[in-house]
């Protein structure tokens, strides 16, 4: 089998040279589905988000969720995964596409592919039907992805879902 594996090393990424990196969104494959269950998020951000595997393996369960592998060039670098209404049949009125799962590997954060990533995952909801916004939601806590989101554009709802989280929207129009 052919392992995709993320670099051993320290990226060498630098603030004047992330911005330039291209950024890909992959599907997840049989030869590449290990490499990113590996990915790991730094020690303080891991109650933030579910583990790639327990993400990858709910998505089979859901036939509303889209996953994708994030890519610079020549790394494997995180994982994002959407819940599509518009993937159901019938799908259900009015259409609503959220944020589920988005995740860069900690030895690739703060260099602006978190960004580039979203920026992708932004123009694919563009191009689903009926859809104008983008829900996610956030746990509460010192190491969570808040100010990366608002930075972004996505606004509090006011909503606070059931599991404490804080319900965000980024409007597509």
């Amino acid at each position: 089998m052919n392992k995709q594996t993320p670099n051993q090393q320290e990226p060498q990424v630098s603030t004047a040279t992330a911005p330039t990196a291209k950024v890909s969104l992959r599907e997840v494959t049989a030869s590449t589905v290990r490499a990113v269950t590996d990915l790991r998020v730094a020690p303080e951000q891991e109650d933030y988000v579910a583990s790639n595997a327990v993400s990858i393996a709910e998505a089979y369960f859901h036939r509303e969720a889209w996953f994708r592998s994030i890519h610079t060039e020549s790394d494997l670098i995180g994982f994002v995964m959407v819940n599509d209404s518009t993937l159901l049949t019938p799908a259900p009125a009015p259409a609503q596409l959220s944020l589920w799962r988005f995740m860069i590997d900690h030895r690739y954060q703060k260099a602006g592919f978190g960004r580039k990533a979203l920026e992708l995952v932004v123009a694919h909801a563009r191009t689903r039907p009926g859809i104008d916004a983008i829900h996610t939601s956030y746990v509460v806590g010192p190491h969570g992805p808040m100010e990366f989101y608002l930075s972004f554009g996505f606004c509090h709802t006011g909503e606070i879902k059931p599991n404490g989280e804080v319900a965000l929207v980024l409007a597509l129009a």
